[in-house]
This record gives C-alpha cells, structure tokens and sequence, in this order.
C-alpha cells in the first residue's frame, strides 16, 4: 500500500470544484439517512437463472424479470422453488409440505421439541435432534429412526455444544451438528461431552422472581468439550466412530463428504491452534488417514467456509490458505498431495466465486489493487494468465454466470455512489445496468469522504476513511468521532460509498473517521499474526498514532476526540480512555471484553494462548491493568443477557472505577443480547445523540431528534 496521504488543503478545492452547481442542502432526516437524498433506488440483480439471463428485480414493483446478456429483452420470472419439499418446526412437532399437498404431521412429541430438521438429499428421511440426541423421521410412513440413546444435559448428539456454535461451526449452523451423505445413506455428526465444560449463570430479571439460563461456557485456560464424530446408516444401526481420542485436548471444524460419499474429510487442529490436519476418515471402519498437515508460529484460523472446495473431477480440491502470510488458492489431489499454488504474491484473495473445470480456470476477488478494494479476477489453475477483470478505483460486488462468461458487478468508492454493469469474462463492458445516483446529485452541497492513509514511525501507512465537516473550515477546530472496531484481521475501513448517514454530525462541524490498525487484514496474515500473545498492543500503538496524527492538525479541537466500538471495539474504546487516556477525550462502549481470561478459549487462545502460558500478555491487554490511568468521559452499554461478551466483563470495570472514585457513565439493556434489541436500540441511538451534543458540541440537542 504505497497510496500518497491527502493533504487536507488539496481537499479543499477538491470539495469546491463545482460549489457553484450546489446550491441545496440536506435536510435532517436527509442527513440521518432516514428518507432518499443524492441518491436513488435502482433494480438489483438476484444471481444468475441459467449462462445467458440473469435475473432482474425492479426496484418499485419487486416483479422479477430474466434478462438477456446480448439482448436486454426481458420476460417476466417467477423463481421455482428450491425444492418442492418443505420440512419445519409448528407447535414442537415436524410437518412436511410436498409440492401443492397440505401439510402432513410427521412427528408426535408436542411436550419436546424436534430441532434443525433436514432433509436428506434424496428427500425420503428428515433428520433433527431432540433432547440432545440423533433422530430421522421417514417420510412415507412417519416412522421413527432412533440413532443415539446416551444424551443428558451435557452429552449432545448432533447439537452442538456453546463455543463450536459460537466460533466453529458458526451461529448460521443454530447449532446444527449433523451432516448427510450426499447419497442419503449416511449421517455424519459430532458427539458433544461438556461435563468439565464449566457453567456460566446468566440471570433473566423478568417476572417476580427472575430466571437463571445456565451454558456451558469455557472460558480462555478452562477445559473444551470432548468430542467425538461418528456415522450411522439412515435406517439405524450400530454407530461407527472416527479414530480420534476424544479426551485429547484438540479441535474438529466442519466436516466435508466426499462426492462419492465413500468417505469425509475431517479438519482437526490441536488446542493451540498452530497445526491443522485432514484425514479422511473411512466410514465403515473409521480408520482415518491423513491427507494434510499445516502448521503456523502464530496460530491458523479454522474456517467454517470456503477452506476447502471439491472439484467435480473427484481427483482434486482447491485449497485457501495463509500460510505464506497472504491468503491465497492451492490446487491438491484428494489424496494430499500439492500440485501447484494457483494465486500468490503480497496480496490477499477474497472469496472463490466460480470454478469452471471444463477450462480449468478459477475466478475469484482479490484485495489486490488496494488493501481496501475488491476486484474481480481469473486465472488458470497452474497459476498462469492471470486476468483483472473489473475497472477503476471502486470496491466491486460481483455474480459470476454459471458459465463464467460473464458477470455483473455492483460497484462504488467514496466518491461515487453504486452502479451496476454488466461485463463479459475478458473485461468487457457489455453494457451498464443502473446508476443509483439521484437526478439532482451535483446540486447538492454535502459532507466528502476521502481514503487517506495516516503513517507509523515504523513505517506502515494505516488506511482510514475521513468524512469532513459539511462547510469545513481548516482553521478553526472540531470535535472528531473515530468509529473502530479493530479486531483481528476484521477491519472495517474499505473504498466504498458510504450512503448519508454520517451526514448529520458533519453538518454539525464534526469530523468522522475509521482507521484501521496494522493487523486489521490489510497487511496480510503477515500483519495480523504480529497481535500473537498481545492482543490490546498493536491496536492501541496504531490508535494512538492516528489520535497525535489528529490532534497535530488545526482542524481539530484538542480536548474532544471520541472513539466509540462495539464488541472488540468496545474493548478497545474501554483501553483508548484508559491505557490511551492521554491522547482520547470521551468514549462510548458496547459490550466490552475488560480482560481476555472472561472470553471464550476457542478465540481467545488463537491468540492469546492460555493465561497459564502467557501470563503477562493477559495482564498487558486487560483494561483493569490500567484503570488508574482513567480520565475523560467513558459510557459503556451492555445488554444484561449477552451469551458472547458477558455483562460479568463491564460489571468487573464497574467495579475497579468505583473503587477508585472515578465518574464514569453506565447503561444497562435488560433483555438485550450482545447486540440489543429492537427497542434498546432506537434508546440507545438517541441517548448517543445527547451524548455528542454535550460533551463535542456543548449545546442542546434538537427537539427534532429526540
């Protein structure tokens, strides 16, 4: 990333080229994002029906058209049904709609709950958990298949236990730990053992003596849940169990069939999260073999998506991986055996969009032009001819056709709102399909955001997104919010049109930024893996520099920058006003982690390690380490029933500031998970509001707003 740093001079008459043209302002709902302004609907594209049509969604009656690629002709088109098949949960029972047939009662347990129910491939059985244990339901005559018979409160067959739903298998599973064969002969499952796993009380205040939720939750250095992975014929029988030692201490993601369904490929990684296996496992025997060893010094992430692609040939599967310091694609055999990178270099590839074996080409996007946009590219699978297929200095969202001989592109920066094009595979522009920019664009006097960089005196150029006050004068100070959030490899800051919503506070003369630490994901793997065993360290040594950058600039007000995140970012917020109270004025904090032993062991040891590893790196990144260095205004939220981040983190603050008699602001979400709900959060929005008026523009807030 070598993109020169703005001068804030130069984007000044950047803003007033055409200051003649504008001559309407935004009004406050405008400049809040709550009705159109700049800025209009325009029809979105809803994937691809076949290589020739893409499928069109007009923007005012929601009909759906099919669209020629040569042509443009339109026919009017109603999507089929993913299946004609529909299994759901009513009234704790299983029910199935069979193409226009009512529905039909599959099971009859009304006093327990039926939960995930999935269809096998070949629609004949649904398989679901209830209890915690492994059930399927045939479909022609409703008879129940009873796999396992050991469950208790802490064994769980098929459901997953806290911290795999949470970090492994992901919260899209709901807890879903069962697979189907692809020929519908076999479930694969993994078999849950939490009885070490230590409980967490979460207390409900409703009603008049309140409630207790109890999750086996284990916290950084506690023990994991056992588990094993298992396979069981549809029609029942004996289970046979994958050669693991389940009392190792040791971690399984998502499993993958292979397309014969002869076999699964089972990722295993040891607790420290340094090696990464596959073996695949035979399902008659449960014999495993391995096909893959990866290992990292920091830690390797365990993805629940796209680690893995099978190709249809049944001999190879694409491989992402960041081994090298930088994500990129690898072409294997099934048996393990590398044939070649396919993508490599000091840039990062994104997501796998197409493969098109017939020509054995890959197409993929890339943050290759810029750390903070997003480009299409193809590229052959010995790594040659390699081909950049979208245009310009934009962030591009693309839907590849089936054949990969087109696609379409949603695209936009911070200068320009989203357009859409239509592109043939060489980089061709067939022709454009929508500009969403209102009529009246150009008349509008509005706030600019730019991408800058802010540099270390180490040397990285940290990349930021900079929204300046509407009539932005450079020599009088503002107030700044800085928006984070600032976890590993998570960074928030990318080239895209940012809608209006930032408008209201830079009417108000206050300037918005977002800046992304070295180890954000823009740097790579390479600078992600620098937070090993310091998590809070980096992120605070860039944050600070970027808030000197600020405070150095005569444009902003010296004693009124405020950071606000929410999560990691909350953490960090709670770290800026205390390891950083030097250098920020005000905070706001959502849902905090104080101090890393209160998080869960998968994400905290990637890390982190365990406490009774690295003692003083747990110290070194805990905000209790350095409440006595607390000063300014900090505001921290939390909903009191938030499962992730616990209200234990905030409470445990509470109690240090209190200690030490220092004035500090708290808010309580009754009912309110780790994100708040509906109503909290309409609250919440107008409280944030008070808060900038009082503390960064000292003056009451508008009647409009509240």
């Amino acid at each position: 990333m070598n993109r020169k740093l703005y001068l804030v001079a130069g984007a000044c008459l950047l803003f007033i080229t055409n200051i003649a043209a504008q001559t309407k302002r935004l009004d406050l709902e405008q400049s809040l994002g709550l009705k159109p302004s700049l800025t209009k609907s325009i029809n979105t594209i809803r994937g691809w029906a076949d290589e020739m049509h893409y499928i069109e969604v007009d923007a005012t009656s929601r009909e759906q058209s099919l669209v020629h690629v040569k042509t443009g002709a339109r026919t009017p088109y109603t999507p089929p049904p993913s299946s004609d098949v529909e299994v759901y949960v009513k009234d704790n029972d299983i029910y199935i709609r069979e193409g226009g047939n009512s529905p039909r009662q599959l099971t009859r347990s009304p006093e327990t709950e039926e939960k995930n129910p999935t269809l096998s491939p070949d629609n004949r059985y649904v398989a679901f958990t209830r209890d915690n244990d492994l059930y399927a339901v045939r479909v022609s005559d409703g008879r129940e298949i009873r796999y396992t018979s050991d469950a208790t409160d802490v064994i769980y067959n098929g459901w997953a236990s806290w911290v795999y739903f949470e970090e492994i298998l992901g919260r899209g599973s709901r807890y879903k730990a069962f697979w189907w064969s692809p020929d519908s002969k076999t479930l694969a499952f993994m078999r849950f053992d939490d009885t070490k796993v230590p409980m967490f009380p979460i207390y409900g205040s409703s009603g008049q003596h309140g409630y207790l939720e109890q999750t086996r939750y284990p916290k950084a250095g506690d023990p994991n849940p056992e588990v094993k992975v298992g396979f069981v014929p549809v029609e029942g029988g004996d289970v046979v169990w994958a050669d693991f030692n389940e009392k190792d201490d040791q971690y399984f993601g998502q499993p993958y069939w292979s397309f014969d369904s002869s076999s699964l490929m089972v990722q295993w990684m040891n607790r420290d999260q340094t090696i990464l296996k596959f073996f695949q496992v035979d399902l008659s025997t449960g014999l495993k073999k391995e096909i893959y060893d990866e290992r990292q010094d920091a830690w390797i992430d365990l993805s629940h998506s796209e680690r893995i692609t099978y190709l249809k040939d049944n001999k190879h599967y694409i491989l992402k991986s960041d081994k090298t310091g930088w994500a990129h694609y690898y072409l294997y055999t099934l048996d393990g055996a590398l044939v070649n990178p396919i993508t490599e270099g000091r840039w990062q590839v994104s997501t796998l969009e197409l493969v098109d074996e017939k020509n054995k080409v890959i197409y993929f996007t890339a943050r290759k032009e810029h750390s903070a946009t997003v480009d299409l590219y193809s590229v052959s699978y010995n790594g040659k001819n390699l081909k950049r297929l979208t245009f310009g200095d934009y962030t591009h969202q693309v839907s590849v056709a089936p054949d990969g001989r087109h696609f379409i592109t949603m695209y936009s920066n911070v200068h320009t709102p989203t357009k859409v094009a239509l592109m043939d595979n060489k980089g061709k522009l067939i022709r454009e399909l929508a500009d969403s920019r209102a009529g009246d664009f150009d008349d509008y006097i509005f706030a600019k955001t730019e991408l800058i960089t802010i540099p270390t005196p180490d040397g990285y150029q940290l990349p930021a997104t900079i929204t300046w006050p509407t009539d932005f004068d450079e020599t009088k100070p503002h107030p700044v919010i800085f928006s984070i959030y600032g976890g590993p490899d998570a960074g928030s800051v990318r080239n895209t049109w940012k809608g209006t919503a930032n408008q209201h506070w830079a009417n108000e003369g206050i300037v918005q930024i977002s800046v992304d630490h070295r180890a954000s994901g823009h740097f790579g793997k390479e600078g992600v893996a620098l937070m090993h065993r310091k998590l809070g360290h980096w992120e605070m040594e860039d944050y600070i520099t970027a808030a000197e950058w600020l405070k150095s600039k005569p444009w902003v007000a010296n004693d009124k920058l405020l950071i606000t995140g929410h999560s990691y970012g909350g953490y960090l917020t709670c770290l800026a006003l205390t390891k950083g109270a030097d250098y920020f004025d005000y905070g706001i904090a959502g849902a905090p982690v104080t101090s890393w032993e209160l998080y869960d062991t998968h994400y905290t040891e990637r890390f982190m390690d365990t406490p009774q590893e690295n003692l003083e790196g747990y110290k070194n990144g805990s905000v209790l380490t350095y409440v006595d260095n607390y000063k300014g205004v900090l505001r921290i939220l939390h909903g009191d029933m938030d499962d992730n981040v616990h209200m234990q983190n905030t409470i445990q603050l509470v109690d240090a500031l209190t200690d030490r008699d220092m004035p500090f602001e708290l808010m309580i979400y009754p009912g309110s998970r780790h994100g708040f709900s509906r109503e909290k959060s309409a609250y919440d929005r107008k409280e944030r509001y008070r808060f900038y008026y009082q503390y960064l523009l000292e003056k009451p807030m508008p009647a409009a707003l509240k």
